[in-house]
């Protein structure tokens, strides 16, 4: 396409590093009237809404992280036994399990208002698509590490699922 080209390759970064990425530049690029998308102008509103809609999936991310962990946890406390007892029978077991369970349903539910109530027209969810990206996101995190404490040096071997 006259007028575009790709800029520096960014190659050392964190993250999804399996993604290229790139600068993109657009030099006095023709566009013709009918592959106009919005008014113009409206480009930053366009931005701002995908931001917004970004947040939630990551938010997703978290809440998925955290209910595959709670799963594992729970059933590695259930069928791993010590001194005659399931490991679940353990008040500390019991505590991780019980929190990151809370933890995990406030997530889930302020992800499923935050997304019902997220308007796609329209950018201006920023302080709910702010807040639970940054709520569901530490929650997995606190709720995977918790699964491997359950699971103790079985929860560090990728044999068990705890490092997915």
């Amino acid at each position: 396409m006259a007028g575009f080209s790709l800029g520096q390759r960014l190659k050392d970064k964190c993250g999804m590093r399996a993604s290229p990425t790139a600068e993109l530049v657009f030099e006095n690029v023709p566009l013709p009237a009918a592959n106009l998308i919005g008014q113009p102008g409206g480009a930053t509103v366009c931005m701002m809404r995908n931001l917004e809609i970004e947040r939630v999936v990551l938010a997703a991310m978290g809440v998925g992280i955290a209910r595959r962990s709670l799963e594992a946890m729970n059933a590695y406390a259930t069928d791993r036994r010590a001194f005659g007892a399931s490991l679940r029978d353990f008040g500390q077991i019991q505590r991780h399990i019980a929190e990151s369970y809370a933890e995990y349903m406030a997530g889930k539910t302020y992800l499923y208002q935050t997304a019902l109530g997220l308007d796609l027209d329209d950018a201006g969810n920023r302080l709910d698509t702010d807040g639970v990206k940054l709520y569901c996101t530490t929650m997995g995190k606190n709720v995977a590490d918790r699964a491997i404490q359950v699971m103790g040096g079985y929860g560090y071997m990728g044999e068990c699922g705890g490092g997915e």
